[in-house]
Order: C-alpha cells, then sequence, then structure tokens
C-alpha cells in the first residue's frame, strides 16, 4: 500500500472529487481526515468509507474560516497525531453573468475557494514543517485547480478568477516550502462526471457542447482525479513540485471544435 500509515485531510470530501480522493487514499493504505461544510453529507460520506479496518473521520470545518481551520488541525493531531497529505479541493461556484455577479457573491467563492486554501494549506505546512523539524518525512500540498485557471468563463467569473489565483498559490507555496522538502502541486481537471454535471448530462445540447471541446469525446470520472491525487501523495512524485498536472481529455491542447455528436 503506498500510502500505508499516512494522514490525509481532504476538504470538500463529502462529494464528488473530494469523496472519490478520500476513498482512493484509503484504499492505498491512508488514515483520512474528511472535512466539509456539509455536516450531514461529511458524515454519512465517513461512515461509507469506515468500513473494516479502515480508518476516516468527519470534521465539520468551513476552510475559509481560520478558526474553523485551527480546530480541523487540532481535531486531526488528536485523532491520528500527524498530517502528511493536504488535498485543497473545498470549493463553491458562482452562477451571475459578469455585469450581473454581486460583490458579495464574489467575495463567498473568493473566501473558500483561493482564500481557504491559503488558510488551510498554510496551517497545514506549518504542522509539516514542524514534523520536519522533528525528523519525520516531509509531506505533501495538492491543491484542486481546474482547466478554468487558465480557459475563462463569463459565467463563471469569480470562480474563473480563484483557480487562476490558486494556480499561483500553488508555485509560490512550492518554492516556499521547498527547503522543507514538502511539495505542492495542483490538479487541473476538465469536465469531471460528479454530481453538478450529473444534474445537467440528461441534455443532448449541453452535453454535445461540452463534448465538442473534448477530444478524447467523453466525460471524466471523479476516480480518475483521485488517481492522480494518489500518485502526487506517494513516493512516485518525489520529485515533482510547483506544477499542475491537467486531466481534461484533450481540451488544453485543442484549438478547434470536434464532432461531439458522433462520440456522444
Amino acid at each position: 500500500m503506498p500510502l500505508k500509515e499516512k494522514v490525509a485531510i481532504v476538504s470538500g470530501a463529502a462529494r464528488g472529487i473530494g469523496f472519490a480522493c478520500a476513498e482512493r487514499f484509503l484504499a492505498d493504505g491512508a488514515r483520512v481526515v474528511l472535512a466539509d461544510i456539509d455536516e450531514k453529507g461529511g458524515e454519512n460520506a465517513a461512515a461509507r468509507l469506515a468500513e473494516g479496518d479502515r480508518e476516516a473521520v468527519f470534521v465539520a470545518c468551513d476552510v475559509g474560516d481560520r478558526l474553523e481551520v485551527r480546530n480541523l488541525i487540532a481535531e486531526t493531531l488528536a485523532t491520528f497525531g500527524a498530517i502528511d497529505i493536504l488535498i485543497n479541493n473545498a470549493a463553491r461556484l458562482d452562477s451571475a453573468p459578469f455585469l450581473e455577479l454581486s460583490e458579495d457573491e464574489f467575495d463567498a467563492v473568493l473566501e473558500t475557494n483561493l482564500k481557504g486554501s491559503f488558510l488551510l494549506g498554510q496551517a497545514v505546512a506549518k504542522q509539516m514543517a514542524a514534523q520536519v523539524d522533528e525528523g519525520k518525512p516531509p509531506g505533501t500540498i495538492i491543491n484542486m485547480s481546474s482547466v478554468n485557471a487558465v480557459f475563462a468563463l463569463p459565467d463563471h467569473v469569480a470562480y474563473t478568477v480563484a483557480k487562476g489565483g490558486l494556480a499561483q498559490l500553488t508555485k509560490a507555496m512550492a518554492l516556499a516550502l521547498a527547503d522543507k522538502g514538502i511539495r505542492v502541486n495542483a490538479i487541473g481537471p476538465g469536465s469531471i462526471m460528479t454530481e453538478m454535471l450529473e444534474e445537467v448530462a440528461s441534455d443532448e445540447g449541453v452535453v454535445n457542447r461540452i463534448l465538442s471541446r473534448t477530444p478524447m469525446g467523453r466525460f471524466g470520472e471523479p476516480s480518475e482525479i483521485a488517481a492522480i491525487a494518489a500518485f502526487l501523495a506517494s513516493d512516485e512524485a518525489s520529485y515533482i513540485t510547483g506544477t499542475t498536472i491537467y486531466a481534461d481529455g484533450g481540451r488544453l491542447a485543442l484549438n478547434y471544435v470536434v464532432d461531439a455528436g458522433a462520440k456522444a
């Protein structure tokens, strides 16, 4: 088991990519703290995953709140005694056109998606640095970015801005923590079949529009993103830091539109 006895925190773990990462880490031998603002969903997720000898616990946390982040760190240490891996996955989406986007909604998205990644990333990094000073192996931090760190969405401006900022935060964190051996990378998913995408997948027009910009002609699965996270968290990725791995079915390389109808 490549992550045997490692302790991982996964934020936004109640569903979707976060849940898939928690599930994969447990399968690879890690002990996992699922963090989410959705208490009922998070508790249910942890209960589903904590089977047999798998160790999974839930801690409610709004990552944009410094005190809640501090509590998450404290509860993780009280339960498992260390932190080796962080998946900064908690995020929210705005849905207003640019000219109608309110200041409050803009602030709320950046508070979770960017400030939250900073607060939780910094708090975990401090703990990891202290562990290195004690002679323990360095940990790793993985930020969940998006192809929209590169592309722009006119109806999701705050989300796009936050993901762009997260790409730079990843690089800055990697440089700041390199002397401790702590690696910081990001994953940039394309169109992944999470609960959010399932809501629109019944609309053939929407599906064709999404697939027309996806050369591989299909949606990605949360488990495929979790597999990348598991690799980045393992010793197999020991010389990788400060980079983003894009899992987008070829979208970033595309400069034309493919015939989605033939592949759907």
